[in-house]
C-alpha cells in the first residue's frame, strides 16, 4: 500500500480579535482593566458572602458559586487574548486549544444549570415561603450545586471526546481569539457534517432545556408576585429582575453562537467577547447594585 504523508497539527494559528495595530493597542489598554474589575468584583462577592453571616442563605450560596464560575470562565479566555495583543504571530498549542474547549464548555454548562437552580430557589422562596427553609436546606443546596458542576462536566467531556479524536493534518488557522468547537471542528481532515450536527444538538439540548425552564419559572414567579402585597411584590420583583437580566445577558450570545450561528465573523467575535469578557464583568455589578442586603453587607464590612 502507498504510504500517505500527513503532518499532525501541533498548534493552531489564531487570527485574533482585529487586524490593525492601533486597535490592538487600544484593546490592550481596555481588556486588562476589564479583566481586573472582573477578578476583583467576583472574588469580592464570594468573600463578602462567606464572611458575612447575614448572607448565609441559599440564594447567596448560589450567587457565590455563580461569581466563582464567572471568574473561572473569564480566566480561561481573557489572559490569553490579552497577551496575544502583544504578539504578531498568535498561536495556541493543540493541548492548550483542547483545554480552552473543555473548561469553556465545562464552566458554561455549569453556569446554565446554576441559573436554573437560582430560578428554582426564587420559585420556592416566593411561591412556597412557608416551606422554604425545609426545602432549601444545607444538604439540598450542596446537592444542587454539585448537580450543576456534574452536568457541566458531562456536557464538556462528551464534546471533547468527539473533538480530540479528529484528524488535524492540514489547515490550522482559526479566525478568532480563542478555541471553540464550531471553528476547530471545521479544520479536521474529514467530513464533519454529521459531527457538527451532533455537537450542535448536544449544546442545543442543554441550552434550550435550561432556557425553557428559566422562562417557565420566572413567568410563574412573576404571575405569583402580582398577587402579593405591594412591599413583598416590590422586593421579589427587584430580585427576579436582576436574575432575568443575567439570564438574558448569558443566554443571548450563546443562542447566536451555538444554536443560530449568523456566519458573520465580526458579529461572532463580538458575541464571543460579550459572552467571555463582558458577562462575567456585569454579573457581580448587577447583583450588588440591585440588592439591598448586599449593599448593607458592604457597609458593615
Amino acid at each position: 500500500m502507498e504510504e500517505v504523508n500527513q503532518t499532525v497539527v501541533s498548534e493552531f494559528i489564531l487570527l485574533g480579535l482585529c487586524d490593525t495595530w492601533e486597535l490592538q493597542a487600544f484593546l490592550l489598554l481596555v481588556f486588562p482593566l476589564l479583566y481586573l474589575i472582573t477578578i476583583l468584583g467576583n472574588n469580592f462577592t464570594v468573600l463578602l458572602i462567606i464572611s458575612d453571616l447575614h448572607l448565609h442563605s441559599p440564594m447567596y450560596f448560589l450567587l457565590a458559586n455563580l461569581s466563582f464560575i464567572d471568574f473561572c470562565l473569564s480566566t480561561v479566555i481573557t489572559p490569553k487574548m490579552i497577551t496575544d495583543f502583544l504578539k504578531e504571530h498568535k498561536t495556541i498549542s493543540f493541548g492548550g486549544c483542547m483545554c480552552q474547549i473543555f473548561f469553556g464548555h465545562f464552566l458554561g454548562g455549569s453556569e446554565m444549570v446554576l441559573l436554573v437552580l437560582m430560578a428554582y430557589d426564587r420559585y420556592v422562596a416566593i411561591c412556597k415561603p412557608l416551606h422554604y427553609s425545609s426545602i432549601m436546606n444545607k444538604q439540598m443546596c450542596i446537592w444542587l450545586v454539585m448537580t450543576s458542576w456534574i452536568t457541566g462536566f458531562v456536557h464538556s467531556i462528551s464534546q471533547l471526546a468527539i473533538i480530540i479524536k479528529l484528524p488535524f493534518c492540514g489547515p490550522r488557522e482559526l479566525d478568532s481569539f480563542f478555541c471553540d468547537i464550531p471553528l476547530v471542528i471545521k479544520l479536521a481532515c474529514m467530513d464533519t457534517y454529521i459531527l457538527e450536527k451532533l455537537i450542535n444538538a448536544d449544546s442545543g439540548v442543554l441550552a434550550t432545556t435550561c432556557f425553557t425552564l428559566l422562562l417557565i419559572s420566572y413567568t410563574y414567579i412573576l404571575l405569583t408576585v402580582c398577587h402579593q402585597s405591594k412591599d413583598g411584590a416590590s422586593k421579589a420583583l427587584s430580585t427576579c429582575t436582576a436574575h432575568i437580566t443575567v439570564v438574558v445577558l448569558f443566554f443571548g450570545p450563546c443562542i447566536f453562537i451555538y444554536l443560530c450561528p449568523l456566519g458573520i465573523t465580526w458579529v461572532d467575535k463580538f458575541l464571543a467577547v460579550f459572552y467571555a469578557v463582558i458577562t462575567p464583568l456585569l454579573n457581580p455589578a448587577i447583583y450588588t447594585l440591585r440588592n439591598k442586603e448586599i449593599k448593607i453587607a458592604i457597609k458593615r464590612l
